[in-house]
């Protein structure tokens, strides 16, 4: 069985074209960690996907470092590094989904490359294309939303998602509708309504959208069922997603007619085809979220949506979206409004190690016994 020889934790800046801004904060550059293994069979990489600070979810990338060097890297030293021997190791350590997502991907990065099988086809994809989807966060003016739109519309994506927060989301919406009626498009609010806004939320129903994404706190299940029975938009669920078990709770009280599945939230992606499998089984629609990942991280995200539950297209934008440059060699494109799924062993994408290295801000590398010294018990 394999085991883990050498461990490499990579902090990058990566620059974006243009700030991103949703109701869950501003990223002008993307802070990524990342993880590279060496194993006695073959090496892998993974992504986190925390944020620099905890304003998406309570995880944010300096604690996520913290986690993965002080607490799962230890452990993982110690164990075999199949996939499943990796997750036993770590479960005694509560919480911390998108550093346990981070390093499970570097384990089946290195596994699967090494077997000569690639991710989609180890989780049970068959797509060799998925449908993309772009997100467009808060901007300054409904004018400067309609040029983002119209811009996107003709590369060739033809599903939208638009950030909403209260002051601009039923006029902006609505503007956007107008101008786009064929559109894909859908909200997400990130958690900025309460239940008391039913009756504002109701007057984006004329939209035709495709749902509204996480309108109401995460821990909220009982008010988003309410607010699923006041609105006709479909209810999608995001942040409170955090495993297959609280996704069948959801489904089960009605609190939302669609889940969007994101590997890091969920502390991996054998969570995420848990979660899938669960959702397919009860006919509710999935789609793939983004975090902003660079093309390692977007690599993982399609392989997970070519399963055959993935039916509504996620955010799987084309590289040159968020990054003039990639963290690969091959910058994923869009091609008729798809991205094509790689098929290469483990994530099917050659990582440009250079690329790494010029924009490292931080790089460290630990072996066993270093990992044992800075074990915090």
């Amino acid at each position: 069985m394999p085991k883990l020889e050498r461990a490499e934790l990579w902090r990058v800046h990566l620059p974006l074209v243009a700030p991103f801004e949703s109701g869950a904060g501003r990223e002008d550059v993307r802070d990524l960690l990342l993880v590279h293994l060496e194993t006695t069979e073959g090496d892998g990489w993974g992504e986190c996907a925390a944020l620099t600070a905890p304003l998406y979810t309570s995880e944010y990338v300096d604690g996520a470092e913290h986690v993965i060097r002080h607490h799962l890297l230890p452990r993982l030293f110690a164990a075999e590094t199949t996939p499943e021997e990796a997750i036993r190791c770590w479960s005694p350590v509560k919480g911390h989904p998108m550093a346990k997502a981070c390093l499970e991907l570097a384990v089946l990065d290195a596994d699967l490359r090494a077997r000569g099988i690639s991710l989609a086809r180890y989780l049970g994809g068959g797509r060799e294309a998925v449908e993309a989807g772009v997100t467009v966060g808060l901007q300054e003016s409904i004018p400067a939303l309609l040029e983002a739109v119209s811009g996107y519309v003709a590369e060739g994506y033809r599903r939208v998602k638009l950030k909403i927060v209260p002051g601009r989301d039923v006029e902006w919406v609505g503007a956007v509708r107008e101008a786009f009626p064929d559109l894909g498009l859908q909200v997400d609010a990130n958690c900025a309504y309460q239940i008391s806004d039913a009756g504002h939320l109701r007057r984006l129903d004329p939209f035709d959208l495709l749902l509204i994404e996480q309108p109401l706190a995460e821990e909220r299940l009982a008010e988003h069922a309410e607010l699923a029975r006041r609105v006709r938009t479909p209810i999608c669920l995001d942040e409170s997603i955090t495993s297959a078990h609280v996704a069948a709770a959801a489904i089960e009280m009605g609190a939302c007619s669609v889940i969007s599945i994101k590997p890091g939230r969920l502390g991996g992606y054998l969570e995420a085809r848990r979660t899938h499998d669960l959702c397919m089984a009860r006919d509710v629609p999935v789609w793939i979220g983004g975090m902003l990942e660079s093309g390692i991280g977007r690599a993982a995200n399609a392989a997970v949506a070519a399963l055959p539950g993935f039916t509504l297209p996620g955010d799987l934008s084309a590289s040159d979206r968020y990054y003039r440059r990639d963290l690969i060699t091959e910058p994923f494109r869009l091609e008729q409004g798809r991205l094509t799924v790689p098929a290469g062993p483990g994530l099917g994408v050659l990582v440009d190690v250079e690329t790494i290295r010029e924009l490292a801000t931080a790089h460290d590398v630990l072996t066993a016994r270093e990992a044992a010294r800075d074990y915090l018990l």
